[in-house]
């Protein structure tokens, strides 16, 4: 554990060894793992065409992880800059190659297709399309607990629209948010982590590293200023009494459950 001195010496800065680029990977891990899984049970070939649409970030964690087995893997997103998310640490390591494209149409020519793109992503005409061996997508609500979210949703239509013969849903939840994004997830766990360190005797106050890191991927595009954030220390918090954070924030992450339905 990370100790040192506060203000004065009667007081303690105590961080945790856990980074926040850790809590994204065991997220991303969780919904990566859940769908390796499937596909192997659907005995697919190794040489199949798959396509995941969508990088940020359960797409670049499950393209890595199928990277493992499978040879012709496709990555799109429209975002071009997102490519270089491929070649950080977020998500893990690639093992085969892994290819990259902004083509929205070459989603049409491939045996699998996983959508992670959510609210605003493919529409039910696009998914209409959709011809293949296997499809899979991410549920982005997570709990059920916010109704408009809920209206928003279409992933059931798309589901339904799509011709295959294996049909499936990645949900993601645990901590109680609103949306199974790996963000999302990340500041839940978070929230949740330091709302438990109030309750401790001898905290003055808590504090974590997370910023609106969005707007440093999406607006700024600057991929290398984000990896930079993320190699922070999660959580940081002032008391007179040391604990371990770290086992706190890894309760949460156990929290969150990944499967199939």
């Amino acid at each position: 554990m990370d100790i040192d001195t506060g203000i004065t010496c009667e007081v303690l800065t105590i961080k945790s060894e856990i980074k926040l680029i850790d809590i994204f990977n065991n997220i991303i891990e969780k919904k990566s793992e859940c769908i390796y899984d499937y596909i192997e049970k659907l005995n697919i070939d190794s040489g199949s065409k798959i396509v995941v649409i969508g990088t940020y970030f359960t797409g670049v964690g499950i393209v890595k992880k199928l990277s493992e087995k499978y040879e012709n893997i496709l990555l799109i997103d429209i975002y071009p800059h997102l490519e270089e998310l491929l070649y950080t640490e977020i998500g893990g390591e690639i093992k085969n190659k892994i290819n990259f494209s902004s083509d929205l149409d070459l989603i049409y020519d491939c045996d699998v297709v996983i959508d992670t793109t959510g609210f605003g992503g493919l529409d039910v005409s696009q998914s209409s399309k959709l011809d293949v061996e296997a499809f899979i997508i991410e549920d982005p609500v997570a709990e059920d607990n916010d109704e408009l979210l809920e209206n928003k949703n279409n992933i059931k239509e798309r589901l339904s629209a799509v011709k295959s013969p294996n049909k499936a849903i990645i949900k993601t939840k645990g901590i109680d948010t609103k949306t199974s994004g790996t963000m999302t997830l990340t500041i839940g766990v978070l929230t949740n982590v330091l709302n438990e360190t109030f309750k401790k005797k001898g905290v003055l106050y808590s504090a974590c590293e997370m910023g609106f890191y969005e707007e440093v991927i999406f607006k700024q595009k600057d991929i290398d200023k984000f990896i930079e954030l993320a190699d922070n220390k999660a959580i940081k918090i002032s008391t007179i009494k040391p604990f371990n954070l770290d086992e706190l924030i890894l309760d949460e992450l156990n929290k969150i459950e990944s499967k199939m339905i």
